[in-house]
């Protein structure tokens, strides 16, 4: 695996050595003894996710306030633009965020660690991630920040106004919401 570094240091695209023939493809998707080697990352994985959602859904930007889950994100099948919003007040990177296209072809994946909110953007006709988490999903502590805070600037690659749920469409602002020490 190679580990590639973004803006924000602690968050890390990871792309796998592949290994492709008339066959298909194999690569491994997680091992836990090089990613602690490599980018430091020892982090004990509780549960993992798989959603499918339709081009132009935008999913968060979402946190948990409690309980804060890292992420290792992926996408099996299309192409989503992937955002990292770092929430920690005392990083020196607090309300910034990292864009990153993740699909099924480049096989990277995102490394998000606690303390930030994370979202993505369906690119393709439809995508599937997948995504490991380091602590359970607990609704009483999840939070959602606006994904189109202008305090936050993300420059999503949209070409018509993104499909929200009711929870993202009612998002905070940065300067409102609830944010790690």
């Amino acid at each position: 695996m190679r580990i590639i570094e973004t803006e924000i240091p602690d968050v890390l695209v990871i792309e796998p050595r592949v290994f492709e023939d008339e066959r298909g493809f194999f690569y491994e998707s997680y091992n836990e003894r090089v990613l602690l080697e490599k980018a430091n990352i020892m982090e004990c994985f509780v549960q993992d996710n798989h959603s499918r959602s339709a081009k132009n859904i935008l999913r968060g930007l979402h946190y948990q306030i409690k309980q804060t889950q890292g992420k290792l994100v992926r996408v099996v099948v299309g192409e989503v633009f992937d955002v990292a919003v770092d929430l920690r007040v005392s990083s020196q990177f607090f309300g910034r965020w990292v864009g990153v296209n993740l699909n099924a072809k480049n096989k990277q994946q995102l490394w998000i660690p606690p303390g930030f909110a994370h979202g993505f953007l369906v690119l393709s006709e439809y995508a599937e991630v997948l995504y490991k988490t380091t602590e359970y999903y607990a609704p009483e502590h999840e939070r959602s920040l606006l994904w189109n805070d202008p305090d936050l600037a993300i420059a999503w690659p949209i070409e018509v106004e993104p499909i929200l749920s009711a929870k993202d469409r009612s998002g905070k602002r940065l300067k409102e919401a609830e944010v790690f020490t």
